[in-house]
């Protein structure tokens, strides 16, 4: 990666030497075409004011190191040139700068010669005589110019380069150096020294780096919690099956270790459909079906149907509230407070109560779930909703709870963009809030 990055910022710096070094030629070499033309329009019209040329002889002679100076009449007859015989000389009524001077008084052209590889500066006048006065001076093209100071350029070229290379695989080394020490040691990433905009992308790692830790950790203490809650009750209906194959079991032990091995079975089935549902529920791409449907009269449904089991522990249950509409899965719903139910039931003191109340509040539907059981202390609060987890182990063994529950309650809340409450005291009982959008 270090050496990809290097290549492109090096990339970038010649294409920035090579654009920086056409801008600087182009300009300059405009910039010295019209000082050329400048000084040829000076001499010109110097030359014409002078009267050498208002005679109608030309046998003086004009000739100048660097400057050429042609005389043409109105017909494009050349009447006299400092640099050639006029007599084997074309028509110059065509060239474009004497065109112009005998149509607008004055005229310019440039004409490049390949062979030579240079520029040919014209500038024309019209005389008061008629005659055209045409001055040209020989100056080297760009390329010309840019061959004689290659040598120059081509040395700054280098020293640039070679500074911009230096300073290519500084700046390199310093922005690859946290990616390799967060590569290495993600979790001391705190003294990772580096720029500041790279913080919250060293910062959104670290966070992503802990919740795959803390989703693997999750992952092999469920893997553990399935394997040792399958084997508690299965070790049971072997066992018993096994005293009754042997023969050891009387009439009177038959009955109850039949009676066991129902009883676990029965564990053992609602432990299964409970990992079969969470699983269902971790799959995010599952769409639920939702209506249009009220909440009190689920609730008042379910309670309805908890009536006898609340009864078998003696815990009294009540409904009350009034209608809320809200958008959500029927069943999803009834799994909710039945779950919730069962924890106020099953974590309640005998002759306990156990309350659930539906109302509406401006824009949102509430269901209240509240008993006067044993209750959860704060610190056990916040993890009420992990799989497998229990506040009292042994009641909940020997009452049948999994310990899924309210992780079953927790993913079906998220799935209806729920939000949940929860407040208790340890001794005076719980009360759980699933707070819902209403709808109209």
């Amino acid at each position: 990666m270090k050496r990809k990055i290097n290549i492109q910022l090096l990339g970038i710096t010649v294409i920035a030497m090579v654009a920086t070094l056409s801008m600087v030629v182009g300009v300059f070499y405009e910039l010295f075409q019209k000082e050329v033309v400048s000084d040829l329009k000076a001499y010109t019209i110097v030359l014409g004011k002078s009267g050498v040329f208002d005679e109608n002889t030309y046998d003086f002679d004009m000739r100048e190191k660097s400057i050429r100076i042609t005389l043409i009449d109105s017909k494009g007859v050349v009447q006299y040139d400092s640099y050639a015989n006029k007599q084997y000389m074309k028509n110059h009524l065509d060239r474009p700068e004497v065109k112009q001077a005998l149509e607008k008084g004055e005229g310019e052209n440039i004409r490049h010669s390949q062979t030579l590889g240079s520029n040919t500066f014209y500038y024309a006048i019209k005389l008061e005589n008629g005659m055209v006065l045409r001055v040209a001076k020989e100056a080297e093209s760009i390329w010309s110019v840019f061959a004689s100071v290659f040598p120059i350029i081509g040395i700054f070229a280098i020293i640039v380069f070679c500074a911009c290379a230096l300073l290519a695989h500084m700046m390199t080394k310093s922005f690859v150096a946290p990616i390799e020490h967060l590569a290495k040691d993600v979790e001391h990433s705190e003294s990772i020294t580096t720029y500041k905009e790279l913080m919250p992308f060293i910062s959104t790692i670290k966070e992503q780096h802990e919740d795959i830790i803390k989703s693997a950790k999750m992952r092999q203490e469920f893997t553990a919690n399935v394997s040792h809650e399958l084997k508690t009750p299965l070790t049971a209906i072997s066992g018993y099956a096994e005293l009754i194959e042997s023969g050891m079991a009387t009439g009177a032990d038959m009955r109850h270790f039949a009676g066991e091995i129902r009883q676990n079975s029965n564990r053992l089935l609602t432990l299964i459909n409970d990992i079969i549902q969470l699983s269902e529920l971790d799959i995010t791409e599952v769409e639920m079906d939702f209506e249009a449907v009220d909440l009190y009269q689920i609730a008042l449904n379910c309670v309805e149907m908890l009536k006898m089991n609340a009864k078998q522990h003696e815990i009294s249950i009540s409904m009350e509230g009034s209608s809320a509409m809200i958008s959500g899965n029927k069943a999803m719903l009834e799994e909710i407070i039945v779950n919730l139910c069962d924890n106020a039931i099953r974590y309640n003191n005998k002759g306990g109560k156990v309350m659930v109340k539906v109302w509406s509040d401006e824009d949102q539907a509430v269901l209240s779930v509240k008993d006067t059981g044993i209750g959860i202390s704060k610190e056990n609060q916040q993890r009420i909703f992990e799989r497998f987890y229990r506040v009292d182990k042994s009641r909940s063994k020997s009452t049948g709870g999994t310990g899924l529950g309210l992780a079953i309650v927790k993913h079906i809340v998220v799935k209806h963009n729920a939000s949940m409450q929860v407040e208790s005291e340890i001794g005076k009982g719980t009360e759980i809030r699933v707070i819902f959008r209403k709808i109209e």
